[in-house]
């Protein structure tokens, strides 16, 4: 026990070493978090009711293209994301953190799934009563879609909140990274002058990035099983 304290003492003391303050990169990572989910939830929810209930051109394209996109891990697509973001001129600036994880093609998935299963009646009843797309979607899909929303907030926090990929590769400036970029270099550090130092350290390091992925869950955790047992009985 006294060496599982002294590996948070450790990681708390280099913390202070730091010359950017640690603050800094924790204020970062909760910005970008939250900012994330809220748009990810917004664009999702927003492009799964117009793909489920609404008819236009390519509808059918744009959701097998996003379908398609499930099959790719992320490391398949980081040349194409990274000519990209530089082409739109966000390197180290807060939109390269939001963007590449705004719309998750397997939220857009899960959340037209759940959409498609309420009655066109209600929808068309709705119209009929004169409501908009805006008050339809508002008052009507988003009340009948909580669960799937719930469900791809953890999905769209664990994206954001873990994500030290995108402060290596597209962040130069060190007042702009996050806390999981912070804690990933912090312990790589120790870990090359002293392994078993290091170790302790990244265990220590794991386990305070692990913690805010529980406790959104555990928050969290009712909506999910709804969510699971929904597609189970589809």
């Amino acid at each position: 026990m006294t060496s599982k304290i002294k590996n948070f003492a450790d990681l708390f003391s280099r913390m202070g070493n730091s010359g950017v303050p640690v603050s800094r990169y924790l204020f970062n990572s909760i910005l970008v978090t939250a900012v994330t989910i809220a748009a990810s939830m917004l664009v999702s929810t927003l492009a799964a009711y117009a793909l489920s209930k609404k008819q236009f051109k390519l509808k059918k394209a744009l959701f097998a293209i996003n379908t398609v996109a499930l099959m790719f891990v992320p490391i398949a697509v980081t040349i194409p994301r990274f000519l990209i973001i530089e082409k739109l001129y966000l390197m180290d600036t807060y939109f390269v953190h939001i963007l590449p994880v705004l719309a998750l093609p397997v939220g857009l998935f899960l959340i037209k799934q759940f959409i498609d299963g309420i009655p066109d009646e209600v929808v068309q009843a709705a119209q009929i009563d004169g409501a908009s797309d805006v008050t339809i979607y508002w008052r009507i899909i988003v009340p009948m879609i909580k669960p799937a929303i719930a469900t791809i907030a953890i999905l769209t926090f664990q994206a954001a909140w873990n994500n030290a990929e995108i402060s290596t590769l597209y962040i130069n400036s060190e007042s702009l990274k996050t806390f999981a970029f912070y804690l990933s270099t912090l312990t790589a550090t120790t870990a090359g002058a002293n392994v078993v130092a290091g170790q302790g350290m990244a265990a220590a390091a794991a386990l305070i990035m692990f913690l805010p992925n529980l406790i959104i869950f555990i928050v969290l955790q009712s909506q999910v099983m709804n969510t699971m047992s929904h597609s189970g009985l589809k």
